[in-house]
């Protein structure tokens, strides 16, 4: 199989069981540039909508993913920064759904949903995934560090105007960070806030991989229990994901086409190798630590790979 350059995986979603990820934008395009960011900071910082790649494209590489008979539970659209950025979003979930009867998904963090034609974009995705990570103007920039125009008030009134109108699932998460939006007042702001919007699932969310930032932490156990308690929410930590996967025949490469949008870790690497009865783990771990264009972060003992 050629280089990937839009579709990837299987990979393991805790949420959604093994998901045939599709990036339709370029790498860290984003109009946030989140603290907790586990591709690291924002690289391109826009809020402007593009056709970065043709549909045709995407769905060429679709089709030919599909052929192999590849085993996923859904398709997700999600992509190295911010896929509603992608201006076809609407034209290639329709291209999607001609393909497979797999549902199909949209991870976003929300901020474009005061756009109508966004809105429009969305309604077609079975299950749509936007995030809550702030409560106010100030956590805002602090947590997501948005793109300058970018209004909290405007972008949390764009998603409760879409959640009372979508027809699909609407999955909320929450991401909390220790000592900046976990504390008793952050919980009671959000939930004040979720009240007003119409949602299926309310997951609860915690930076586990290496942050883009230092001194992002993620809470203790006992104040997750606690905002699950008090927001009716589920812990993401607590749900069960699966294995790797990649129809990339080269190992090497095939770990790449992964951490290219999803980072691994130590151990991740190695079950996925194993998966594949690799003989070569031990050189191909090696190779990966010499590897320039992979950064290799140590974060609380275990090393995470991410290509830069």
């Amino acid at each position: 199989m050629n280089e990937l350059k839009f579709v990837y995986g299987p990979v393991p979603s805790r949420r959604m069981g093994e998901s045939l990820g599709i990036s339709p934008i370029p790498k860290k395009t984003c109009n946030y540039s989140c603290i907790y960011c586990q591709l690291g900071r924002t690289d391109k910082l826009s809020n402007k909508r593009q056709e970065f790649f043709a549909v045709s494209d995407i769905i060429e590489e679709l089709k030919d993913n599909l052929s192999s008979k590849v085993n996923f539970d859904v398709v997700t659209i999600v992509g190295e920064g911010e896929p509603t950025l992608y201006l076809k979003l609407g034209d290639l979930i329709d291209e999607i759904k001609k393909l497979t009867t797999k549902p199909v998904a949209v991870i976003t963090n929300g901020s474009l949903l005061y756009d109508k034609s966004v809105q429009k974009d969305l309604s077609k995705a079975d299950i749509v995934l936007p995030s809550l990570d702030s409560y106010d103007e100030n956590t805002f920039k602090k947590v997501n560090r948005p793109y300058g125009k970018l209004d909290f008030m405007e972008c949390y009134k764009g998603l409760t105007q879409f959640s009372k109108n979508y027809k699909g699932q609407l999955w909320l998460e929450i991401m909390l960070i220790e000592g900046i939006n976990d504390d008793e007042n952050s919980l009671i702001k959000f939930k004040s806030l979720i009240k007003e919007i119409n949602y299926d699932r309310l997951y609860i969310n915690t930076p586990v991989r290496p942050p883009a930032e230092e001194g992002v932490h993620q809470v203790k156990s006992e104040d997750m229990d606690r905002a699950v308690e008090f927001l009716g929410g589920i812990s993401i930590e607590n749900l069960v994901s699966v294995g790797f996967d990649s129809k990339i025949k080269d190992d090497y490469k095939a770990i790449l086409s992964i951490i290219k949008r999803h980072p691994m870790n130590q151990f991740e690497i190695k079950t996925f190798l194993n998966s594949r009865k690799c003989k070569d783990s031990l050189d191909i771990i090696e190779r990966l630590n010499k590897d320039q264009a992979i950064d290799h972060i140590n974060y609380k003992g275990i090393t995470t790979y991410r290509l830069k």
